[in-house]
């Protein structure tokens, strides 16, 4: 399946259920003053946004985490109109994904756990093998999907931790289930809340 359709898919079938609003909820924070400070949309005529990726873009565009601090697990896109949004996780990456579904990419990085780098440097995150519900803590999901530059990097880190090696295209779908099943289980919360607030006001 090409990615454009499936993200359309995921568009239909998860974010009009709860992916868009986790976004906007970000956004409407953001233009309240609610949330820290974002990283730019776009820096203006630079070639190569990946170099210093972190000083440019410090800040997730969507939830706003530190990206120095979450390194291992941060991603880059570049989108085919110039706009380049930093996140921090894949979770917010198919947040960005999703909301830019009518833009091409010209480049996708993340970071990447195959290094020994105290910061992991950035690898083409198309490129990439992913372990997926390991026992490694995930980063904005239960579920961890951890990036590695190498399969061997990756086979060797689900032997120690458990999982499945997948590719982009699954590990990115993988993100949308876990976000389904994040949407799912708030709607369920926010609705027996009401529901017991309903039959105390009530009695």
């Amino acid at each position: 399946m090409k990615r454009r359709d499936m993200l359309s898919t995921s568009l239909a079938t998860v974010a009009a259920g709860g992916l868009a609003p986790t976004a906007l909820r970000a956004q409407q924070a953001g233009a309240s003053g609610g949330m820290p400070a974002q990283s730019p949309a776009t820096i203006p005529d630079d070639p190569e946004p990946q170099v210093n990726d972190i000083e440019k873009y410090p800040k997730c565009k969507y939830c706003g985490m530190d990206r120095k601090r979450f390194h291992h697990s941060r991603m880059l896109i570049q989108y085919s109109n110039g706009l380049v949004e930093g996140v921090c996780s894949l979770r917010c990456a198919a947040t960005s994904l999703t909301i830019n579904v009518g833009r091409g990419t010209q480049a996708i990085w993340v970071g990447d756990n195959a290094s020994p780098a105290e910061v992991k440097p950035l690898a083409d995150a198309e490129k990439a093998s992913y372990l997926i519900f390991s026992s490694i803590p995930g980063v904005m999901t239960r579920h961890s999907k951890v990036a590695y530059s190498t399969t061997e990097a990756a086979e060797a880190a689900r032997v120690a931790n458990g999982g499945e090696v997948v590719d982009f295209d699954k590990a990115l779908l993988a993100a949308f289930a876990d976000i389904a099943e994040s949407v799912a289980t708030s709607r369920k919360t926010r609705e027996e809340r009401l529901k017991r607030a309903q039959e105390k006001k009530d009695k």
